[in-house]
């Protein structure tokens, strides 16, 4: 009865041990809606539950164009309350003057959703429909001022919608052939193989890769007319974590430690120039947020890598996140033609 029952004892042994493992890798693993995202320049993701929680920012009434509100009405979704995890992949467009500009977008949300509801609106609005891997793909205009983008949607499960504004269809069928292996946690696009260990631990947001495409303009990262002294294709690791503390870490990537030290000299001598604001006075609370973000700021350089730290006001937080669902209503999707619609 001895061997049995030994044999048994480490049977039981190593399935606890397995089990402990896979649980491992799954935390170490990226989110996955990151896992889904295709081949890209960059990688944005954003868990919103802890941000939630933190601002608010889901009781922050907004103000939506007539197009999005019907959106929110048929659907039963409303994106501040109702989204948990969102990942977009960030592509370079080879004309900057089409109608993505210089980037391309695919993305990937997570939450609660009722897919019945969203599956009957994308219907009546979509432009045409493809199926792909037993998935329905609609395909929308998408109305942005004077420019229309073509955006693709599907389903990937009860709590997963899949998208991408990219010219040809490649980008969402690799979203959904992903889903296929999205519990390995080891699927992943090369970018998210290549650069998530640099993510520190436990951050509720992050980036990786050429991030700063959005802000490209002739070539270098603009924001707010501001031009940094860095090119368009810089490679950075981006992070927000809460630790007692919202900390911001941002970690450029050169090719060698005196070009990472010659970064640093520069973004440090324009930081000066930014703090030098603290002897403004501020004119609301939004500003004087910034103005202590900006006292918090320190630049270091270790090896390759130049490292920017500061600390985020919650409340300029909760003004971010405010500002930000609240201009995202101005793309809207146009309704298609009557003959359109009468055809499917």
């Amino acid at each position: 009865m001895r061997k049995p029952t030994r044999y048994s004892l480490l049977l039981a042994a190593a399935l606890i041990l397995a089990l402990i493992v896979a649980i491992l890798l799954r935390k170490a693993a990226p989110p996955e809606a990151a896992r889904l995202l295709p081949e890209s320049d960059a990688i944005i993701y954003a868990n919103l539950k802890p941000l939630r929680l933190a601002t608010h920012f889901d009781r922050t009434p907004v103000t939506r164009a007539p197009e999005y509100q019907q959106f929110v009405d048929a659907t039963g979704i409303v994106p501040e309350r109702d989204i948990d995890d969102a990942a977009f992949a960030l592509h370079r467009m080879e004309n900057p003057n089409g109608p993505n500009g210089p980037v391309g977008y695919s993305e990937v949300f997570e939450g609660r959703f009722d897919g019945e509801k969203l599956s009957h609106y994308l219907n009546s609005i979509a432009s045409s429909r493809e199926t792909y891997g037993g998935h329905t793909i609609y395909t929308v205009a998408i109305r942005d001022g004077e420019v229309t983008r073509q955006l693709r949607i599907a389903q990937l499960g009860y709590d997963s919608i899949g998208a991408s504004n990219m010219p040809t269809a490649e980008q969402i069928h690799s979203i959904l052939d992903r889903h296929r292996w999205a519990a390995s946690p080891f699927s992943g696009s090369s970018l998210l193989s290549a650069r998530y260990r640099d993510v520190p631990l436990l951050s509720s947001a992050w980036g990786i890769g050429h991030i700063g495409l959005p802000f490209s303009d002739r070539g270098f990262i603009t924001i707010l007319g501001l031009q940094l002294p860095l090119p368009e294709d810089t490679t950075f690791v981006a992070s927000l974590r809460y630790t007692g503390s919202l900390r911001l870490r941002v970690e450029e990537i050169s090719p060698t430690e005196a070009e990472a030290r010659d970064a640093a000299q520069k973004l440090s001598m324009l930081l000066g120039l930014l703090k030098s604001l603290q002897q403004v006075q501020p004119r609301n609370a939004e500003d004087a947020s910034v103005i202590k973000m900006l006292g918090s700021i320190k630049m270091d350089q270790r090896k390759e890598r130049a490292i920017l730290t500061a600390t985020i006001p919650l409340d300029l937080l909760q003004s971010l996140t405010s500002n930000t669902m609240a201009s995202s209503s101005s793309e809207t999707p146009e309704q298609p033609a009557r003959s359109n619609e009468a055809s499917h």
